[in-house]
């Protein structure tokens, strides 16, 4: 979760923030109750649907517990990407 972009409109529970994978940001909309492990520069998961303007419209955000543990599928999607931008 990107530092500063979490934002709370309104009384309801619907949040908004942005996910980054060191390459590309995209911000995550979300409605419901947060993981008590959520927080600004922690990873996260979320999971949901491309909605209007390029936002994710999340069903479920999953917190994780040990920043250090990715999937490797992701770990080589990350390592591409900052090659990719370091050409």
């Amino acid at each position: 979760v990107v530092e500063g972009s979490v934002k709370r409109p309104g009384d309801g529970l619907t949040v908004s923030f942005d996910l980054t994978d060191n390459a590309e940001v995209v911000t995550v909309q979300y409605t419901g109750i947060l993981p008590d492990l959520f927080r600004e520069g922690q990873g996260i998961v979320a999971k949901g649907r491309m909605g209007d303007g390029g936002v994710v419209v999340a069903d479920e955000v999953l917190a994780k517990h040990d920043e250090n543990y990715m999937p490797p599928e992701v770990a080589d999607a990350m390592k591409a990407a900052a090659m990719r931008k370091e050409q």
